[in-house]
């Protein structure tokens, strides 16, 4: 239960690209926690040096990308002494870094698409299709599926503009798929149907660019075993990168059914209209319930 005179800040905003998104998840998210009886007020963060109202007792953080989910706003609350939602400082760093990240999936055994790092824009080794990304992006920001040898450098480039260590993943054909994880649980996984084949910030978000939206389609439409095996591999990945609390977990399958991870969100979308909602409604959670379920468990964890 939450206290009833415990105030919860609402972080949202943030100074990353994701901000507009961050915004409309904070809204949903600071709406449903005033619905539910809390005391929760919002507040736009835009950098390091944020106010927390007098006497804030959880940090809900709703902070997509760089600030809020690698790490550092993490780091800042607990210097503050402030309670805050979600995975910790280092897990934190390690699952927004793609390049830690997978280095974690490797060494834990979890199923993911071959990769090498690369440093600048050069060729990767890797021979086509691949996939090129930015280390430390969301949202398949910088994201490039290269087919076309002659287009390889030209995604180099684009990916450099956000660091110069690029991850390059052997291209993977299959279902787009994401798995919610909550308490150690994974949830109804859910399958993504992006309208011109690859899931990007447009699709993601039509409404920011009045793009045409995904489809989704929850619970998947696989058979038992093969939702296992998807649920299992998310929970694999999730528990390799030391995780608290939550996360969503993104994972392709191909053909002959077989799962790789790709990365884990610690700081997913959180409208209403969201995945980790989708995934959680499916299996019986409702969105307020959920948002009071991670504030919760939260602040078992680090009051």
């Amino acid at each position: 239960m939450i206290p009833e005179n415990l105030l919860i800040a609402v972080l949202m905003g943030g100074p990353g690209s994701e901000r507009q998104v961050s915004l409309a998840s904070g809204e949903a998210v600071l709406k449903a926690l005033q619905g539910a009886g809390c005391q929760a007020v919002g507040v736009d963060v835009r950098g390091p040096d944020f106010e927390l109202p007098a006497g804030t007792g959880l940090a809900f953080n709703v902070i997509h990308g760089t600030f809020g989910e690698d790490g550092q706003l993490q780091r800042i609350l607990e210097e503050r002494g402030i309670p805050y939602t979600g995975a910790g400082v280092e897990a934190s760093r390690v699952a927004f870094d793609k390049n830690l990240a997978k280095e974690k999936f490797l060494a834990a055994g979890v199923p993911t698409p071959a990769a090498e790092i690369v440093q600048g824009v050069r060729t990767p080794s890797i021979p086509v299709p691949f996939v090129v990304k930015p280390p430390r992006e969301g949202s398949s920001v910088g994201v490039t599926i290269v087919k076309d040898a002659t287009r390889a450098l030209a995604a180099m480039e684009n990916a450099a503009q956000y660091g110069s260590d690029i991850l390059v993943e052997a291209f993977v054909e299959g279902l787009e798929l994401t798995v919610a994880v909550l308490d150690g649980v994974a949830m109804p996984v859910v399958h993504i149907i992006p309208p011109e084949g690859v899931y990007d910030m447009a699709s993601k978000y039509p409404w920011l660019s009045g793009a045409k939206g995904s489809q989704y389609i929850c619970p998947a439409d696989l058979d038992a075993e093969t939702t296992r095996r998807v649920q299992e591999a998310a929970l694999a990945g999730h528990r390799s990168l030391g995780v608290e609390i939550y996360s969503r977990v993104d994972v392709l399958l191909d053909a002959a059914g077989n799962p790789f991870v790709l990365e884990a969100n610690t700081i997913p979308g959180m409208t209403e209209t969201s995945l980790l909602p989708k995934s959680a409604a499916a299996h019986g959670i409702g969105f307020a319930e959920l948002c009071l379920k991670i504030a919760e468990l939260s602040l078992q964890l680090r009051s």
